[in-house]
């Protein structure tokens, strides 16, 4: 036998670690590349510690974070809430081009149950984030353990798989070297721009502590390199005949833009073909609002100008979108009769819908493959179509600043107002966040997006209390940059109370977020919505009961500035327009978290914005005894009847 064969070879090198220890040190390691850059792909670690985890991943953070100095080290973050942990680490995720991760571990039970919204989010979204919940015991030392769900019909069962749905990857590390095959799988996922969402690895408390000798290779670098996918020439070349065929096409650019860096590419694209641009929430920002093809929001948040032109579209080219009915107007907008669907979309499921000619592929590289095939077939739209175009969005810049103007300065500003003086305050390098309530239809129609990363409106699963800690998230992706970038969190009163806890983690890091709470006592948006479909704003006021019961009485006596400074904020009041334009000015350069405070009042015809250019899909009750509910009804009959399936 040779010196060389396998009898006397050495024995592959090992470690010894904990199956914890071993996933930091794994995580560690982990980067992507895209266009020759490399990032980090797990770069933070958040936690709260519970039986489920503190001796397990607790103590391997332990190991990899405090005093470690090295490139792979482990960094730690200490949340107040699960769900806002998650939520921070999707705001990082976004800030960083999906190029960069946080993970977020928990202990079993109510800690692990908490992350399945943020996880939802994550994965509508198409944001990654690695959850690293606790589990229930593998070996069942003691049957039930604290906090364990038991389920009569399946032993193997945990809280934990209330995260399935909710997740593009699940797995339960069972065994020690299970870990090696369920954490490439994770990494897999999360770095795969068609697939990335949240991802689970399910990790048992006694797994977790539990000593194995580890492949050395495991801990090696390891460069998952984001796919630029090419489209298939079949499809580039229907693409193109449909383009060519168009008269009056249109552009609905979603996130998949901004996800892909394709802005600078759209931007060739118009310049070629002079086709306008409308942007959902997830896309606005691909163009600059003063961009001459940007026409604004599209659906029933959009504008006057972009709704009229997807009326009367032949060819609607969606970029990255998945197609909302808050897009689709619940599929009433899109009336031409002859309209057609082309879809430009990393995913094979989206770039499907509506039954469109599909052009899967990379935003970036399809649009540049578009653009290049067009190219040589001098295809560009009718001059008149664009002078139309430019003209009906001069128009409605006329209705925004009408809606910003603020003739008494000693008023109580209304909410279209306040959106008025941060659009007069804000430079390229502001991010505005927000979620939930009134405010993304008003900042989807009227708000002036100066960069492509300025506009970060989370509308996928518009998640009340996500606006905190996702400012925290892009604070942490953004300070490490040249330039300070001030980041606002825009929410009413029925979002603050939801989620404020992350507040203490901003003071605790000393990040210099600016919250600007808007007062206006309950759920103005679902107030509005209950109004129209006969619901008349029942349940949705924060008042005192009357004496019938209802809740007519006077506004409830809540101090929510007091809350804000009780939790380490600096807090500035305002009640009059002047003094929230110097409220504001002033928390812009601020160095320490601060919060901005006022009262808006109910907005009348000349300062309330533009009202819904598109109807939206909310059934009404068919039968009702009360007249609101009866002409709510006639008027849902009268919509739906424009309803279409594209086929």
């Amino acid at each position: 036998m040779s010196p060389t064969s396998p009898a006397n070879a050495r024995p592959a090198p090992t470690r010894r670690l904990t199956t914890a220890q071993a996933l930091v040190a794994f995580l560690a390691r982990q980067y992507t590349e895209r266009d020759g850059r490399r990032h980090r792909l797990i770069s933070a670690t958040w936690g709260i510690f519970g039986h489920g985890n503190v001796a397990g991943i607790g103590q391997a953070l332990v190991e990899a974070g405090n005093g470690n100095r090295t490139a792979h080290r482990m960094p730690y973050l200490q949340g107040r809430n699960e769900q806002a942990m998650v939520h921070a680490a999707v705001g990082y995720a976004r800030q960083s081009g999906r190029l960069s991760a946080h993970a977020v571990t928990t202990s079993i039970g109510p800690g692990a149950t908490n992350l399945v919204t943020g996880a939802a989010l994550a994965t509508i979204n198409h944001l990654p984030v690695l959850l690293l919940p606790g589990d229930t015991f593998a070996a069942r030392p003691a049957d039930p353990v604290l906090q364990q769900l038991e389920v009569p019909y399946a032993g193997d069962v945990s809280v934990n798989d209330c995260l399935r749905p909710v997740s593009r990857y699940f797995d339960r590390v069972s065994r020690p070297e299970a870990l090696i095959s369920a954490a490439l799988q994770a990494m897999r996922v999360l770095a795969d721009p068609a697939e990335t969402g949240a991802v689970t690895l399910a990790l048992p408390q006694d797994v977790q502590a539990e000593a194995y000798d580890w492949p050395e290779e495991f801990f090696a670098e390891r460069v998952w390199r984001v796919r630029r996918q090419a489209p298939d020439v079949a499809e580039l070349e229907a693409a193109v005949r449909a383009v060519r065929s168009a008269r009056r096409p249109l552009i609905v650019a979603g996130g998949g833009v901004r996800h892909s860096g394709a802005e600078e590419t759209l931007a060739a694209f118009t310049a070629a073909t002079r086709i306008p641009v409308a942007s959902t929430q997830a896309g606005k920002g691909a163009l600059r609002h003063d961009h001459p093809a940007d026409v604004g929001s599209i659906g029933h948040t959009g504008t006057a100008t972009a709704d009229e032109l997807a009326r009367t579209a032949d060819l609607v080219i969606g970029i990255g979108t998945r197609y909302t009915d808050f897009t689709t107007a619940s599929g009433t907008l899109f009336q031409n009769r002859a309209v057609r669907f082309l879809n430009l979309n990393i995913t094979g499921f989206d770039a499907h819908k509506l039954a469109a000619l599909p052009l899967v592929a990379d935003a970036r590289t399809g649009l540049e493959a578009l653009t290049s095939a067009l190219a040589g077939r001098a295809y560009r739209i009718d001059p008149a179509y664009e002078t139309e175009y430019t003209g009906a969005k001069e128009a409605w810049e006329e209705r925004v600043e009408a809606s910003f103007t603020t003739p008494d300065l000693t008023a109580r500003p209304t909410q279209t107002q306040v959106i008025g003086l941060l659009d007069a305050l804000f430079t390229e390098d502001d991010i505005l966040i927000n979620a939930a309530g009134s405010l993304p239809g008003d900042l989807h129609r009227l708000w002036r997006t100066r960069s492509r990363d300025q506009y970060h409106v989370e509308y996928g699963y518009s998640c009340m209390g996500y606006e905190i800690p996702a400012a925290i998230g892009v604070m942490l992706a953004t300070r490490n940059h040249e330039r300070s970038r001030p980041v606002w969190a825009l929410v009413g009163d029925g979002t603050y109370l939801m989620n404020p806890t992350e507040i203490v983690t901003a003071v605790q890091e000393n990040l210099p977020l600016k919250l600007l709470i808007l007062q206006n006592h309950g759920y103005a948006s679902i107030g509005g919505l209950s109004e129209a479909v006969g619901g008349e704003r029942f349940g949705t006021a924060y008042r005192h009961r009357d004496a019938d019961g209802g809740f007519t009485g006077p506004p409830l006596p809540v101090d929510l500035a007091a809350n804000a400074a009780s939790l380490g904020m600096h807090v500035l009041r305002a009640t009059t327009v002047d003094d929230l334009r110097k409220a504001l000015a002033e928390a812009r350069s601020a160095d320490g978290p601060t919060c901005v405070y006022v009262e808006t009042e109910t907005p009348d015809t000349v300062s309330g914005p533009p009202p819904a250019q598109a109807w939206w899909d909310v059934p009404v009750a068919e039968t009702a005894s009360r007249p609101a509910a009866v002409k709510a009804r006639e008027e849902y009959d009268r919509q739906v009847a424009a309803r279409r399936r594209h086929l």
